[in-house]
């Protein structure tokens, strides 16, 4: 039986450890004070913020970051999962390099994109690509491109992922528990404000690993004459932590998206590239209408993809849609991208990457076990976490029911002062990349043994 954790201990060792971070980030404290002068909260986005003052970072290399008061750290976080690759990898470096003097955009098509275009079809079995510069654009030009094929308007979505932050599907994420509704008819709720009501109207959410629930809320749908034109879902893995789909779930989804004639797009910007060479598609046998790409695309460069049959892209290349961006394909981030596919991203990278997840899993696993904590892991190569729970969470509703904010705020401030960059939050999610080695993952470790033996001791 795991040991009940003491809240007043957690809270103990939040109040040192923030200290200690405070202390220990003196010029971040002084870079943000001079940031918000004239950016906005002192931050580029708003993920960036941190109470009382995000930490600025100055530089990379490999698997380790630094900030502008000299820590140095593992770096977990991996720009929410944009760098596998490791930073500053020489191969993407050199082609960047090679690229520069022959000139960075003409907002025309280059060598690099075609050859971009064959590795991704390869990879996902998807035959037509077009690029994007974000995750954002890419869910969202996914989207368009499956109601002009369709020609409906609805969309599905899983309650409590997100997707981008264009509006369609900035609704029904970081729902109170209270305001989650029934599972056959899950409540459609805007993302912070600025989102139109009609928007919001037409986005329908339903349950992770949840097909049942799904069919239901679509004859639903159908029978009020709005049947949905997709189906938009992280497949590989919820991002709140890491929920896996239970077996069968995804070809469920495949099944009755096809049986209503519904678009099902796997949206990979997360995951794709980070867990497999062709993500979900390879790792679950389950071939989706279209995928989005992005963050791990590029390399490090704003990169992103959408990918398709030949069917539903038909309506990009009958001129139906019309998909434009001035950045997209553009020449440097091609060539990261290229340079990533062809010479970083390889089988033998997947192998490492697999390794390491081994390594992390278990040995947080055997942590667990030498403490009795709540808790268990789960991964998929690059992809990760411990989630503080008894409980196994399957879905939004049971990972609000069980989640532990106090402990994964700890668990962030822990890790940061003990060499450990970490992606802040509640979902206390780990990118590892083809640059960590074990002796990162041992650190990790480390730093986690040492965290629950504070917790656990009398």
């Amino acid at each position: 039986m795991p040991v009940t954790i003491d809240p007043a201990r957690v809270a103990e060792l939040t109040e040192k450890q923030g200290a200690l971070l405070d202390e220990r980030t003196q010029e971040s404290k002084r870079t943000y004070e001079r940031a918000s002068v004239h950016l906005s909260g002192g931050v580029a986005s708003s993920y960036q913020l941190r109470d009382p003052w995000p930490i600025y970072l100055e530089g990379g290399e490999g698997c380790q970051v630094w900030d502008v008061d000299g820590n140095q750290l593992y770096d977990f976080h991996n720009g929410f999962g944009s760098m596998v690759q490791g930073h500053a990898n020489k191969a993407i470096g050199d082609a960047i390099a090679a690229r520069y003097p022959k000139g960075t955009h003409f907002a025309a098509p280059t060598e690099d994109s075609i050859a971009v275009s064959y590795e991704l079809s390869k990879r996902f079995g998807l035959p037509k690509w077009r690029y994007v510069n974000s995750g954002s654009e890419a869910t969202m030009d996914a989207i368009r491109v499956a109601r002009a094929y369709t020609e409906r308007d609805t969309v599905m979505k899983i309650f409590g992922s997100y997707h981008g932050h264009h509006d369609t599907v900035m609704v029904s994420i970081g729902i109170p528990f209270d305001q989650i509704g029934d599972r056959f008819n899950l409540a459609s709720l805007p993302y912070g404000g600025g989102i139109p009501d009609s928007t919001v109207y037409m986005t329908v959410p339903v349950p992770f690993n949840d097909a049942e629930a799904m069919e239901v809320r679509i004859k639903a749908l159908a029978a009020e004459g709005r049947l949905p034109a997709c189906v938009i879902m992280e497949a590989a893995m919820m991002n709140l932590g890491v929920v896996l789909p239970e077996p069968g779930y995804l070809q469920a989804v495949r099944d009755i998206t096809a049986k209503y004639g519904i678009v099902l797009i796997f949206d990979e910007v997360k995951t794709g590239l980070t867990i497999a060479a062709g993500g979900a598609t390879e790792l679950f046998g389950v071939t989706p209408d279209m995928v989005t790409l992005a963050k791990a695309l590029g390399g490090g460069l704003p990169t992103g993809a959408i990918g398709g049959s030949e069917e539903v892209m038909s309506v990009i290349e009958s001129e139906k849609v019309y998909q434009v961006g001035t950045y997209n394909g553009n020449p440097l981030g091609m060539a990261a991208a290229r340079a990533s596919l062809e010479k970083v991203l390889t089988p033998d990278a997947y192998v490492w990457l697999n390794h390491l997840s081994d390594r992390i899993l278990s040995g947080c696993t055997e942590v667990i076990k030498k403490y009795d904590l709540p808790g268990y892991t789960v991964g998929l190569a690059a992809k990760g976490c411990v989630t503080f729970s008894s409980a196994k969470i399957t879905d939004y509703t049971s990972f609000m029911a069980n989640q532990n904010v106090e402990l994964t705020e700890l668990a962030w401030l822990w890790n940061m002062n003990h060499g450990i960059f970490m992606t802040p939050g509640r979902e206390e999610e780990w990118t590892l990349s083809v640059a960590h080695t074990d002796a990162a993952i041992d650190a990790y470790i480390a730093a986690f043994d040492e965290m629950a033996y504070e917790l656990t001791k009398p």
